[in-house]
């Protein structure tokens, strides 16, 4: 399952140090702009401590976790809209992700250039909420002119009701709000609007990359940022790049762990903005347990069995007869398989049932 997550932001705010400390793929990072000209793309682990737990148990041959990509755009600038900077490039490539990672630099460094002069993420953010919105504004003229003829004169239901989609999107884009703001309560409603893969629908998460003195409760900057973001569908993640790329060149997880508690965290803001990232595309993680390995599989939230098992190979999602199913908290709890069947704890699903995370799955198939 190839799903993205987008790292943009203004240049030099602290992208691709970022995405150096979650990738061994290694962007340049650089204190000029545009160093990152092609999108990087890392294949990062998702960390899932429920793995290793089970494995204690199972003692498997391997331990299989699973992934989210991660890409590292190159930085925008005002005017990209129109093709200033790298421009109509970097909003293709937002274009292409599921999900936005904006990075906002929330650190004073005289060292560390802005390309604006000086540090205000607020700013920083409607900076490209305003490029990404003139972006979409012209895709949904462009749609609106497309179906306005029909829905008005030729009694056109789909069109009038696209029509009608699409004001609203527009109203919305128009008074500065993002289309992810506009909800449809009617599924085909919300696929048509879906299906424009305007850039302001995508899922938000804003980052904001601190110093190491604001790294467990934040700073100024992050409060001015959570008032100016409060009436938004999206989440805030605070990380600090500088401490996560030193903590990256630690080789054992022991020196990892004492330099986060050293600085008053429980656990590093790269796996903390990994799972996030994870959970802001909707995803959610089934596992099985076995002698030959334990592995985490990667599904769509409100997924229900037969998709599941199709994960894991297409014949198991065609040939579906019923999925055994235990809970995560049971397994630990009476440590083996055949102990969740003794209690009972080992429930048989259907077609309909609807997989939780960290349900511990073993399908049935015929084909």
């Amino acid at each position: 399952m190839s799903l993205q997550c987008g790292i943009v932001g203004l240049p030099n705010v602290g992208k691709s140090t970022l995405f150096n400390c979650l990738s061994n793929a290694k962007a340049q990072a650089a204190n000029f702009p545009f160093c990152t000209i092609e999108p990087n793309v890392g294949v990062i682990t998702v960390p899932d401590e429920r793995l290793n737990k089970l494995a204690e148990l199972v003692n498997p041959k391997k331990i299989i976790p699973t992934t989210v990509e991660i890409v590292d755009i190159a930085g925008l600038v005002k005017g990209a809209s129109k093709g200033e900077g790298l421009g109509n490039k970097f909003l293709a490539n937002i274009r292409e992700t599921d999900a936005i990672l904006h990075v906002l630099r929330c650190f004073d460094d005289e060292n560390v250039t802005h390309v604006d002069g000086s540090v205000d993420p607020v700013r920083d953010k409607e900076i490209i909420d305003a490029e990404l919105m003139i972006k979409d504004l012209e895709t949904i003229e462009a749609r609106i002119n497309k179906v306005e003829k029909q829905a008005k004169t030729g009694g056109d239901k789909d069109a009038l009701r696209a029509f009608h989609i699409f004001t609203q999107i527009r109203d919305a884009l128009m008074k500065g709000n993002s289309a992810r703001t506009v909800t449809f309560d009617n599924k085909d409603d919300a696929k048509l609007a879906k299906d424009l893969y305007l850039l302001t629908a995508k899922p938000v998460m804003y980052v904001c990359n601190v110093d190491e003195a604001s790294a467990v409760n934040g700073n100024k900057y992050v409060d001015a940022l959570r008032e100016a973001t409060k009436n938004e569908n999206a989440e805030i993640l605070i990380v600090a790049a500088k401490i996560e790329s030193e903590i990256a060149e630690f080789e054992t997880y022991e020196e990892r762990q004492m330099f986060l508690e050293e600085i008053g965290l429980e656990e590093s803001g790269v796996n903390r903005l990994i799972k996030a990232a994870y959970h802001l595309l909707q995803l959610e993680t089934f596992l099985t347990a076995g002698p030959d390995e334990v592995r985490a599989w990667t599904y769509h939230k409100g997924w229900k069995a037969p998709q599941c098992a199709g994960v894991i190979h297409t014949d198991f999602e065609k040939g579906f007869i019923r999925a055994e199913v235990i809970k995560y908290s049971d397994f630990i709890a009476l440590k083996s398989e055949a102990a969740c069947k003794e209690a009972g704890k080992m429930n048989v699903e259907g077609k309909e049932y609807v997989v939780q995370d960290g349900d511990i799955m073993h399908f049935r198939f015929n084909v």
